[in-house]
């Protein structure tokens, strides 16, 4: 109401400043025209007429009434900014998004960092959106998945309802195929520095997916520790793959395994938009032979072995 009022005294001293404008123009066209005769001596210059001062809170009061006219959606990102910042933040205000100054300072002080909900009336208090008075951006809010509404205050809600650590932990130990981390980024404010913490103590996998290039959160469970022999290792890396995947789909698909890739179709697909689906010829290692012109002959235990060829 506060500013509601103010918005009207401004709207009402520009009304009131433009008709004094108006009517001075209006005297000052009508006295020109009524002199009949020019003056001989030019009269003293008269003193310039007071410039009209305006509320010194003008450029405020015009921001806010660019922000109460944009469209719902700008209304709307500026309320879920506000929602998704954290209290820490707005009490320090020297702080900024760099997660290593928002991490220190909650580490040094001890501070338990959440996010706050607000009645319209703080909402139009800090981001000067009146969801009270807009009907569209109220119903817009209220309706707004990122957004949960109690019949009182706003607040910001993420897809996963985690609060701290501990809970984030149990919450990916029920993704034994990985959650993405991209899902996990709005849990709460220090998210990002606790998945770190539980990577490091050994407690999660953070694995980035091919097709995606986003991190995936795997759960690294300790009761199930895997020791593996280094015979069995050696043997592993001795297998030899075939070089075709055709080969190895077919491989898999022999032991009943589906394979998650389809070649023969891609392959198809490329023939027909024209493309060249050959393996490249793996090429031939060069070997140094008798005949090889040696730049380094100052060094000659490196052309120990050459071919006699």
């Amino acid at each position: 109401m506060f500013l509601n009022e103010q918005l009207d005294k401004f709207k009402k001293q520009q009304e009131k400043c433009q008709a004094t404008l108006t009517s001075i123009a209006a005297k000052s066209s009508k006295t020109s025209s009524s002199r009949a005769t020019p003056v001989a001596a030019s009269p003293a210059p008269r003193a310039p007429a007071p410039a009209v001062k305006f509320s010194n809170d003008t450029e405020r009061l015009q921001h806010i009434n660019s922000i109460r006219k944009a469209p719902v959606g700008a209304q709307i990102k500026r309320v879920i900014d506000l929602l998704l910042e954290d209290d820490l933040r707005k009490t320090l205000g020297f702080l900024n998004r760099d997660s290593w100054k928002h991490g220190m300072v909650v580490g040094c002080f001890g501070f338990k960092v959440t996010r706050q909900a607000f009645t319209p009336e703080q909402i139009n208090e800090a981001c000067y959106v009146d969801a009270k008075a807009n009907k569209a951006v109220f119903d817009s809010l209220r309706n707004n998945p990122k957004v949960h509404y109690d019949g009182r205050r706003f607040s910001y809600k993420s897809k996963h309802d985690v609060k701290e650590k501990s809970e984030l932990l149990v919450l990916i130990r029920k993704f034994p195929e990985g959650i993405a981390v991209i899902d996990l980024k709005d849990a709460y404010p220090t998210v990002m520095e606790d998945l770190q913490a539980l990577k490091a103590a050994g407690q999660i996998w953070l694995l980035s997916n091919f097709d995606s290039q986003e991190d995936i959160a795997y759960p690294n469970d300790p009761r199930v520790p895997i020791k593996v022999d280094d015979d069995l290792k050696q043997l592993f890396r001795e297998i030899e793959l075939p070089r075709d995947m055709l080969d190895i789909e077919k491989d898999l698909a022999k032991t009943g395994m589906k394979p998650a890739t389809n070649t023969a179709q891609r392959r198809a697909a490329a023939q027909v938009q024209g493309i060249s689906t050959k393996a490249k010829p793996k090429k031939k290692k060069h070997e140094i032979s008798k005949r090889t012109k040696l730049t380094n002959a100052h060094l000659p235990e490196l052309f120990q072995n050459l071919n006699g060829s």
